[in-house]
């Protein structure tokens, strides 16, 4: 870690997407240099392609090809690529897939190397990243493969909730078979340790939603909350996760349940994402908890259909800057705790008079 503010990269997603377009949006604002020192993983020509569609946004770049160079005081680019390469915004071609892969796989190396202390990941299109040197659904397996460890969870992060997956980018047919009680319990255990060290809850509290139409009505509607998902909450429980349900998908949102909790974890992509899209305000963040890197990115995709407009919306990419550094320092905090226990005593002391002032009054 540095010891100022924060070192964060970007990878500049598919280059005929929305990706570097949203990442001048939001390097604009020099308040940013303020908090973090950026390093964009793209190239000169393409940032400069998408500049000049933004007449009315003024901001430079310091170009390094060295990482021990960075400039602290601006916003760097870093140059993955010489080469010439045909920009078309709009269209989902191998070239678009080819040069996003080549950054995100430098700045994650990057990342690794400890030479940037976060990253953030611009959209990229699951169909044309595939390879023979790729062979990844997404930008989640690929980190996980990367830096190692026995389980990552893709967490969506808001202001007003936290949804987190048991599977991901999964055929509907197919999920019912990866429901198991191992991979439950797994994705429990590492949504309770980020809730922990991440974002400084001292005492998570987790949601399991059910499989089938009303968590199964009890065995009518499908056997999984019976025979796997029940058994796999008490299991986590004599864990130490405090976690319930399963609970019902439809009418756990509809009544506001998620925000009875510290996160969810949803079965299935479309069951945990629809709500979480639709009650997130367009300020949604994608998260891999359980890594040992930070690594953060917007909540949707390439966006084809306006790329090179001018008009994609950078909220998303803004909000996935600051969870980014929010979990960083969080971290730092985590460590330092547990480093010295007679800091968190004080801090509980604190809270605790606190809670007794408000009481009284």
């Amino acid at each position: 870690m540095h010891e100022q503010k924060p070192v964060i990269g970007f990878s500049c997603g598919d280059i005929n997407g929305i990706g570097i377009e949203l990442i001048i949006k939001v390097l604009a604002d020099s308040r940013i240099l303020e908090i973090c020192t950026p390093v964009v993983f793209a190239n000169n020509k393409v940032i400069n392609f998408y500049r000049k569609s933004l007449p009315d946004i003024n901001i430079n770049f310091s170009s390094v090809k060295d990482s021990t160079k960075i400039n602290h005081k601006q916003v760097n680019l870093f140059n993955c690529w010489e080469e010439e390469v045909a920009i078309t915004p709009g269209v989902m071609n191998e070239t678009g897939g080819k040069y996003a892969i080549l950054s995100l796989t430098t700045a994650a190396e990057a990342l690794k190397a400890g030479k940037i202390d976060g990253l953030i990941t611009l959209p990229i299109h699951k169909k044309n990243i595939q390879s023979a040197e790729f062979n990844f659904t997404g930008h989640t397996p690929y980190l996980k493969q990367l830096f190692g460890g026995s389980d990552v969870v893709m967490l969506m992060i808001a202001e007003n909730m936290r949804v987190g997956l048991l599977t991901e980018h999964l055929p509907v047919k197919e999920i019912a078979q990866f429901i198991t009680r191992d991979s439950i319990i797994s994705k429990l255990q590492v949504i309770h340790q980020s809730l922990k060290k991440d974002f400084g809850i001292t005492k998570p509290k987790i949601a399991v939603l059910g499989l089938n139409p009303h968590a199964g009505d009890e065995g009518l509607i499908g056997k999984e909350e019976i025979d796997i998902i029940k058994p796999s909450i008490k299991e986590a429980k004599q864990k130490d996760i405090f976690c319930f349900g399963p609970y019902s998908a439809d009418a756990f949102f509809a009544r506001g349940q998620h925000e009875k909790f510290d996160a969810v974890l949803a079965i299935y992509h479309d069951q945990g994402l629809i709500p979480f899209k639709s009650l997130s305000l367009g300020e949604g963040v994608n998260y891999t908890a359980g890594m040992k890197a930070v690594r953060t990115s917007p909540d949707h995709g390439t966006a084809f259909d306006i790329a090179g407009k001018g008009i994609a919306d950078e909220t998303s990419t803004r909000q996935a800057l600051f969870s980014c550094i929010d979990i960083i320092n969080n971290r730092k905090e985590f460590i330092s705790q547990r480093n010295n226990p007679m800091r968190k005593m004080s801090s509980a002391v604190v809270a605790n008079a606190v809670d007794e002032r408000i009481t009284e009054e």
